[in-house]
């Protein structure tokens, strides 16, 4: 852990003291400066006396519940990182407390490790977001002319934050580079303008970076996801416009938050369909598609070439935008995609591709 880690100051707020006491203790074991609060009625006062970096908030609470607690606390102080702690797992109350502001959940009972991967992870994240709002601030002060650079500073830092990321798991290693190689070739294709062509660049590159606020135990799972989980997983859409909302153009945010968007408007909480789908997101979408069923994945082996382009036809004017597919078809005459990092044999399913929810599992 760095030296930085070390001096972190994290604020426990739960109602238990036996639990207070059990996260702390694994905190300070690892190096943190902890303080314990036990009364919801003292958290605000309590933060502005001990101004820690992150919160661990239990939402259950008696009197104001950590979830009343949690909008107060990222409105009153949107430069502190909050995970929300649990001992029922409810995917419907998690999903509106990621929502709302929170950065992780840790569910009871506690396991000491994974509290501090948590914490750790996320203390990392906020201090990106918190850079990127520092930049913002930058960015209002300047001249139009330096714009660019900052703009390219905080790109190129979400570049490496993806990749680093995708590095850590061998089913996703590499998929956003190859994702915006097929992207920028249907882009081609269709004959896109230049400042298009960079939004689809950015937009392709960034389309998951908001997978770092998702449960690895739900995005590694190796069996079917509840619907709620499905639906929790689809959330790193909305979470990733919002990480880079700060410095990203419209085409770039259009990107990242619709990639996920159905062409016939029946994917999750999708509020629009057809060509009112952004163009770029509508690109990203099939190369996003096409690149994870000719990838292993944990939950399935991986399409030959052959056996993904038929199912990325398939779901032609359902998931995918006919015009988009044929571009994308004519690239792959033209050899311009990047060949499948797998060609392993593996049965086409029923359901169109992408989906991991209980109704269409991939």
């Amino acid at each position: 852990m760095s030296e930085e880690l070390t001096r972190t100051k994290i604020m426990v707020v739960d109602d238990e003291p036996v639990i207070r006491r059990t996260i702390r203790k694994g905190l300070v074991m690892s190096g943190y400066d902890c303080v314990e609060v036990g009364e919801s009625e003292t958290v605000m006062d309590m933060i502005k006396a001990n101004k820690p970096k992150l919160i661990i908030l239990d939402i259950m609470m008696p009197g104001k519940s950590g979830r009343e607690l949690l909008p107060e606390i990222v409105g009153s102080f949107p430069e502190i990182a909050v995970i929300m702690s649990t001992a029922v797992v409810d995917p419907k109350t998690i999903v509106e407390c990621m929502k709302m502001g929170a950065n992780d959940y840790i569910t009871k009972p506690f396991d000491v490790e994974e509290i501090v991967f948590s914490v750790e992870k996320v203390l990392q994240m906020k201090e990106l977001e918190n850079k990127i709002n520092s930049y913002r601030t930058q960015l209002e002060q300047t001249v139009e002319s330096q714009k660019k650079d900052i703009r390219n500073l905080f790109l190129n830092s979400m570049e490496t934050l993806v990749f680093a990321l995708e590095a850590k798991d061998k089913y996703t290693a590499g998929h956003s580079r190859r994702v915006t190689q097929i992207a920028v070739a249907i882009g081609e294709e269709i004959g896109l303008t230049p400042d298009a062509m960079d939004d689809l660049h950015w937009g392709a590159l960034l389309h998951d970076v908001g997978k770092i606020a998702i449960d690895p135990a739900v995005q590694n799972k190796k069996g079917t996801l509840t619907n709620e989980e499905y639906r929790y997983m689809m959330t790193h859409a909305s979470v990733g416009g919002g990480i880079i909302k700060p410095l990203a153009t419209k085409g770039m945010l259009d990107i990242v938050i619709h990639h996920h968007d159905h062409f016939d408007g029946k994917g999750i909480e999708q509020a629009v369909k057809g060509q009112d789908i952004p163009l770029g997101a509508r690109i990203v979408a099939i190369a996003d598609s096409f690149d994870a069923i000719t990838s292993d994945r944990p939950y399935r082996v991986a399409l030959t070439l052959e056996k993904g382009i038929n199912e990325i036809i398939r779901c032609s004017g359902t998931q995918f935008d006919p015009m988009v597919l044929t571009a994308f078809l004519q690239t792959v005459a033209a050899k311009k995609i990047p060949l499948p990092v797998n060609t392993a044999n593996c049965p086409v399913e029923e359901e169109c591709v992408q989906s991991r929810g209980t109704a269409q599992n991939k």
